[in-house]
């Protein structure tokens, strides 16, 4: 196996897809939409090259709102994907639909202040009133 291949899926397995690359923007979300899209306080996202990531299995659904799109399986309704746009150079996958989540750990907390009141951030991570900047561009290493 690839060690720079992660795959993933939805909850029933008729969407799966494989990202190629080192995971970047790694982040904790608590957008308001984030928090809509998904029934959970907030998204654990792993930004991914867009031309390094492809659906394998199914197709999923796709939600455009806000001038961003979102996509989440037909059947189960997992969600798996974001993009800032349509024409975006990056993919956003929801961290807990990746086969290995445990391989992708979290850098900071990211619109925090949309944060739900009972969740208390305590792990340490540095924390974004809004987004971080640069936001959509992989760090410089």
């Amino acid at each position: 196996m690839n060690p720079n291949v992660m795959r993933g899926g939805c909850l029933c397995g008729s969407v799966r897809y494989e990202a190629t690359g080192q995971p970047f923007n790694i982040t904790h979300c608590h957008c308001s939409d984030c928090r809509r899209s998904s029934g959970a306080p907030f998204v654990t996202w792993a930004s991914f090259r867009r031309d390094g990531f492809r659906f394998t299995t199914g197709q999923p659904r796709e939600l455009r709102w806000a001038g961003r799109l979102r996509s989440f399986c037909p059947d189960c309704g997992t969600p798996l994907t974001f993009m800032a746009a349509a024409d975006a150079d990056e993919v956003d996958v929801t961290v807990c639909s990746v086969d290995q989540p445990a391989e992708i750990t979290p850098g900071d907390h990211t619109w925090v202040e949309d944060r739900l009141p009972w969740v208390r951030v305590a792990d340490g991570l540095p924390t974004y009133e809004q987004k971080r900047e640069p936001h959509g561009v992989e760090r410089q290493k």
